[in-house]
C-alpha cells in the first residue's frame, strides 16, 4: 500500500481519461456524471435514509428511493447480520465488499476509520493538517453513502507516513488510545463479524495499516473483557464478544487469485446488482471518486468478476470450514434470521418465552411485505407499520423480561435497527417524506448560508406529503436542551411554521476534537465526548413526523435544512448549524518575520457578522510586551447577515532574536468577547462542516538574510503556501498562472519554481517542459518540487539530463540530515546553512526522492530513515548550459508555512542559487 494521499488504486481501477490525464478537469466530469444522476432519476434530498453517517446531510442516492430503495430495506429487514471493518486512513477501506455485505446482503455495516487523513497530502487544493482531515472525512461520508455503511473514528491522528508499527504507536502514546476508542465502538455497535483490511505485517507498507490490524486482533478480544477499559463498562456499555475475525491484505490488492491456504473466504464484488444497474465494485467506486482530496476522482472499474479474499484470523465459534479451509460468507456458522436472536440467548431463552413467537410473527410481517411490494409498493405499507408496531411493543416486553443486562443491550441493538428499518421502509412504500427549512433567502455561497445564533430565534417551515392515504397526527420538533419552540402557524397542504429560540449557551457546531498544534500533536484532544467516535456531532434540529395509515401508526424524521446556491446555478442545502455571532480570522493564520530589516509588519483581521439587523463593536490586538498596535482599537459597525469587514494593523515588533510568539485578536461586542473564527468547509458533492480555529496568528521570528533584486516566479501545482512565506520575509515573488506559461517571459524572472505535484496537476507544465529547460540553459535558476506521478514525470522528461523519481522516503522528521557538499554555494549564500537548521522540522523530512541520476547531477543532502540506507536524491542540483537546474523533494511545502527556521534559510538559498556552486 502507498502512504496515505497518494492512492494505492488497490481494486486496479483505471483513470477516466487514460490516454490523456490532463485535458478534462476531474470536477467537470463529476459533475456532469451528477447531472445526468439528476436528469434520471430525479434525485431528491431525504432525512433518515438508513443507514446515516453521524453528523451528516443525507443526500439520497437513485437505489435508495422509490422501489429499489424500498426493496433495499426489505432485504437488510430480513436479516440481523451486523459486519465491522476497521481500517487506517480515508480511502483505505474495502469498498467493493462494504458496498456487497450492505447492499447486497442487507448487513448492517460498519466501518471505523483509525485516522481522518489530516496527515497526507491534498491534491485538490493547499488545505493541510486539521481542516484536510475535517475536508477527508466529509469525503468519506460521501463515499459511505455509497457502500451503505455507518461511518466512525478514533481519536488518533495521521502524522504523515510511518514505516512501522513500532513508530506508530509510538506517536499515538503506545496502543491503549486507539483501542480504547475502538473498543468502544465494538461494544456500542455489536457486531457479529469484524474485518480488518489489513494483515498486520510487512506486507501491508504503511505503519499506520499494520498499526489498524494489530489493534484489531486486540480489540476482538479486549471488548468482551470487562477488565479492559473498565470505564466504559462504568458508563454503561457492556462487554461484546464478536463471533469472528478475518484479516485482509492476504493475497496483495487487486490480486484475482489466492491460494487456497492463504484465505478463508473469497466475496466476489464484480457481481451485477440489478438494484444497482452495476456491479458492486464499481457502484463503490463511485462513491470513491469523492475523495478528490486523494486523487481519487478519476478511478472507474471495468465490468466483471472482481474477487477480495479474507483469512479467519480468530473465532468464539467452532470451525465452519469446508475440506479446504474455506467458507462461503463471513456469517458461516452464525443464525443471522429474525427468530435467530432468540436462540442466541443460549440458556437466557427460557427467561423471555414470548420472544420466539414474537420474532416469528416480526419476520412473518417482513415476509407479507415482501410479497405486497412485488405487486404494489403503496401495499407494503400496512404490513410494514404492523411490523414497527411490533418491534416497538417487543422491545418493551424485553426492558421488563428477566433477562440479563447482556442479553437485553444484544436484543434491543438489534431491534433498535429494526425499529429505523420499518420506519424507513414504511415511509417509501407509501411515498411518505417530511421536509423542514430554515424561513430565510437562499445564501450566496457555502459561507453566506443562514447560520443560527446563540440567544437569537429563527423560523422553519415543515411540509409533509405521502403518496398513499394518510393522516397526520403532528410534526414536532426535536431539539438539544434548552432550546425551545412555538407553532407559528398551520397552512395547508400538511405545512406549517414554527419559531425556534437558542439559548444564550447553545453550542456551535463545530468538530469535538482538536489539537493544540496540528504540525505535531498525533492524538486528538476530546472536547465533547459524547461524540466521540462520530464523524461530526448531528445536526443540532431535527423533526420528525407521526402519521396512520388504517390506524397504523408510522414516524417520517428529517433535518432542519438551510439553502445556498450552487456555483453552477443550482441551489444545495445542508443541516442548519450553530454559530457565534461573530467569526474572528487573522489573515494568514502563520506570519514569518525577519528578525532584521523593517520593525514594523501589517496584521490583517476579517470579522463575519452571523446576526441580522445592525450591531457593533469594537476590534483589537493582543500583542507580546514591548511591541505596539497601531492604532490601538477599531470600532466596527454591521447591517446585515454575513457582513464580513476586514481590518489592516500596523504591529511594530521587538524581534531581533529568533523564536516564536503569538498575536491575538478580540472583537467586543454587546459584552461578548469573540477570539475565534470559524471555516466552512464544502464542496458541492459533499456535505459541510465547519474548522474553528483561535483568532490567533503564530508569529515565527527568523533570522535569514535574503538576496536583492531576485525576481521570483512561482507556478502552482496541486496548492501550497510556500509563495506567501516568501513574500512575509520581503522576497520579490510572482504567482505565474500554469496556463499563461507558454506566453510568459521567463527572462523576467531569475527563479522559476515549480509547485508541488505541478506537473501531475498542470498540463501546461507538462506540456511546456523544453520551455523551462530552455529557461534554464540560458542562465535561469529552475526549482521543481516533489511530483506523485513518478511514471509520468520520467517519461515526461523534465530533467536536463537522466534523473528517475521515486517513492523513496524519509518520513521521520527529527531523521539526522548530512550535508554532502559544503563548500556549495547552497549552503555558504545567503544563509550559512549547518546541521541545526534541521532542527524543530514538522511530520517528515521528504517524499518522492529521485533513486537513480545522471552524473551530472550533484547530491546535496543525505537521510535516512532508521534502519535503512542513506537517501541522497532528495536534492539535487545540476548545471544546464548557463543555469541551475534543482529538484528537492524535502518537504519545504510543510516546513515553510510552519515556520522553521532553517527550513525558510535554506529554502531562500536555494532560490539564490546560482552558476556551478
Amino acid at each position: 500500500m502507498l502512504p496515505i494521499g497518494e492512492h494505492s488504486n488497490p481494486l486496479n481501477m483505471t483513470p477516466l481519461n487514460p490516454g490523456n490525464r490532463r485535458v478534462v478537469p476531474v470536477w467537470r466530469i463529476f459533475f456532469a456524471g451528477i447531472t445526468c444522476v439528476a436528469l434520471l432519476f430525479c434525485v431528491a434530498w431525504f432525512m433518515d435514509a438508513a443507514p446515516r453517517p453521524a453528523g451528516a446531510m443525507q443526500r439520497l442516492l437513485p437505489p435508495d428511493s422509490g422501489t429499489a430503495g424500498l426493496q433495499e430495506m426489505l432485504l437488510r429487514l430480513s436479516t440481523t447480520a451486523r459486519l465491522m471493518q476497521t481500517v487506517a486512513h480515508p480511502d483505505d477501506e474495502d469498498g467493493g465488499m462494504l458496498t456487497l455485505e450492505s447492499r447486497g446482503r442487507g448487513d448492517s455495516v460498519l466501518l471505523l476509520t483509525l485516522n481522518r487523513g489530516e496527515g497526507g497530502q491534498n491534491k485538490i487544493g493547499s488545505n493541510l493538517f486539521d481542516v484536510l482531515g475535517v475536508l477527508r472525512s466529509l469525503e468519506l461520508t460521501a463515499s459511505d453513502r455509497y457502500y451503505g455503511v455507518e461511518q466512525r473514528f478514533t481519536r488518533v491522528a495521521d502524522f504523515g507516513f510511518s514505516k512501522t508499527p513500532e513508530e506508530t504507536f509510538q506517536k499515538w502514546q503506545g496502543h491503549d488510545v486507539a483501542l480504547g476508542d475502538m473498543v468502544r465502538v465494538i461494544r456500542t455497535f455489536r457486531p457479529d463479524v469484524l474485518v480488518a483490511r489489513f494483515s498486520g505485517t510487512d506486507r501491508d507498507g504503511h505503519g499506520h495499516h499494520q498499526a489498524s490490524s494489530i489493534l484489531t486482533r486486540e480489540a476482538f478480544r479486549a471488548a468482551a473483557d470487562p477488565d479492559r477499559f473498565p470505564e466504559q463498562i462504568k458508563e454503561g456499555l457492556l462487554p461484546w464478544q464478536a463471533k469472528k475475525l478475518y484479516i485482509g491484505n492476504v493475497c496483495g490488492f487487486g490480486a484475482r487469485t489466492c491460494p487456497d491456504a492463504d484465505w478463508t473466504v473469497r466475496l466476489n464484488t464484480g457481481m451485477p446488482s440489478p438494484l444497482l444497474g452495476m456491479s458492486y465494485a464499481q457502484f463503490a467506486v463511485e462513491g470513491l471518486r469523492h475523495q478528490q482530496s486523494q486523487g481519487a476522482g478519476g478511478y472507474s472499474v471495468e465490468p466483471g468478476d472482481r474477487f477480495t479474499f479474507y483469512k479467519l484470523a480468530d473465532s468464539a465459534l467452532p470451525p465452519d470450514t469446508d475440506e479446504n479451509g474455506h467458507e462461503k460468507d463471513f456469517f458461516d456458522g452464525i443464525d443471522t434470521s429474525l427468530p435467530g436472536l432468540a436462540s442466541r440467548l443460549g440458556e437466557e431463552q427460557s427467561k423471555a418465552p414470548f420472544l420466539p413467537g414474537a420474532l416469528i410473527e416480526v419476520q412473518s410481517q417482513v415476509r407479507q411485505a415482501s410479497a405486497a411490494a412485488e405487486r404494489d409498493p403503496l401495499a407494503a405499507a400496512e404490513p410494514l407499520l404492523l411490523g414497527l408496531s411490533e418491534v416497538n411493543k417487543l422491545a418493551q416486553e424485553i426492558g421488563g423480561a428477566a433477562l440479563s443486562a447482556a442479553a437485553k443491550k444484544a436484543l434491543l441493538v438489534a431491534l433498535d435497527t429494526k425499529r429505523e428499518q420499518f420506519e424507513r421502509a414504511a415511509a417509501l412504500a407509501a411515498g411518505v417524506s417530511l421536509t423542514v427549512a430554515v424561513d430565510e433567502p437562499a445564501g450566496a455561497n457555502a459561507d453566506d448560508a443562514f447560520m443560527a445564533v446563540p440567544g437569537q430565534s429563527f423560523d422553519v417551515t415543515a411540509h409533509f406529503a405521502s403518496q398513499a392515504k394518510t393522516e397526520l397526527k403532528k410534526i414536532a420538533l426535536d431539539l438539544p436542551e434548552g432550546w425551545t419552540y412555538r407553532e407559528a402557524s398551520r397552512g395547508q397542504n400538511n405545512a406549517a411554521t414554527f419559531r425556534i429560540t437558542l439559548p444564550p449557551d447553545a453550542r456551535y457546531t463545530r468538530p469535538y476534537w482538536h489539537r493544540d498544534d496540528p504540525e505535531r500533536d498525533a492524538v486528538n484532544a476530546i472536547d465533547d465526548p459524547q461524540y466521540v467516535t462520530l464523524a461530526f456531532p448531528p445536526p443540532p434540529v431535527h423533526a420528525h413526523a407521526i402519521y396512520e395509515i388504517n390506524g397504523r401508526q408510522g414516524v417520517a424524521r428529517a433535518v432542519v435544512t438551510v439553502s445556498y446556491n450552487d456555483p453552477d446555478g443550482g441551489v444545495l442545502e445542508r443541516p442548519v448549524a450553530v454559530a457565534p455571532a461573530f467569526s474572528v480570522m487573522l489573515e494568514p493564520g502563520q506570519m514569518v518575520i525577519p528578525t532584521t530589516g523593517d520593525s514594523a509588519c501589517k496584521v490583517k483581521v476579517a470579522v463575519t457578522s452571523n446576526l441580522s439587523g445592525e450591531s457593533k463593536g469594537t476590534l483589537r490586538l493582543e500583542v507580546p510586551s514591548g511591541w505596539r498596535v497601531e492604532p490601538a482599537s477599531l470600532p466596527m459597525d454591521f447591517h446585515q447577515v454575513s457582513e464580513r469587514k476586514e481590518a489592516e494593523f500596523q504591529v511594530f515588533h521587538d524581534g531581533m532574536k529568533e523564536g516564536r510568539t503569538e498575536i491575538r485578536a478580540v472583537f467586543d461586542s454587546m459584552g461578548h468577547k469573540y477570539s475565534e473564527g470559524y471555516s466552512v468547509v464544502s464542496r458541492a458533492d459533499l456535505d459541510t462542516f465547519y474548522y474553528y480555529q483561535p483568532a490567533v496568528q503564530h508569529v515565527s521570528l527568523v533570522d535569514v538574510k535574503i538576496p536583492k533584486d531576485l525576481a521570483v516566479g512561482y507556478i502552482m501545482g496541486a496548492g501550497d503556501d510556500i509563495p506567501t512565506v516568501l513574500q512575509q520575509i520581503g522576497m520579490n515573488v510572482t504567482l505565474l498562472p500554469a496556463e499563461k506559461l507558454a506566453s510568459e517571459n521567463l527572462k523576467a524572472y531569475g527563479t522559476i519554481v515549480l509547485g508541488i505535484r505541478a506537473n501531475d496537476t498542470q498540463k501546461e507544465v507538462a506540456e511546456n517542459h523544453q520551455k523551462l529547460l530552455d529557461y534554464v540553459s540560458s542562465g535561469g535558476t529552475l526549482i521543481v518540487q516533489y511530483n506523485t506521478g513518478v511514471a509520468d514525470f520520467n517519461h515526461d522528461g523534465l530533467t536536463p539530463y537522466f534523473g528517475e523519481l521515486s517513492r523513496a522516503r524519509v518520513s521521520v522528521e527529527e531523521a539526522p540530515v548530512e550535508i554532502l557538499a559544503p563548500k556549495d554555494s547552497v549552503f555558504q549564500w545567503p544563509n550559512q546553512i549547518t546541521a541545526h537548521d534541521f532542527d524543530g522540522w514538522v511530520q517528515e523530512r521528504g517524499l518522492y526522492f529521485m533513486d537513480k541520476w545522471d552524473e551530472h547531477f550533484q547530491p546535496l543532502l543525505a537521510s535516512h530513515d532508521p534502519g535503512e540506507p542513506e537517501q541522497e536524491g532528495g536534492l539535487l542540483r545540476a548545471q544546464s548550459g548557463k543555469g541551475t537546474y534543482i529538484y528537492t523533494g524535502y518537504a519545504f511545502f510543510r516546513q515553510l508555512p510552519a515556520g522553521v527556521p532553517g527550513a525558510i534559510r535554506l529554502y531562500v538559498n536555494l532560490l539564490s542559487a546560482r552558476g556551478s556552486g
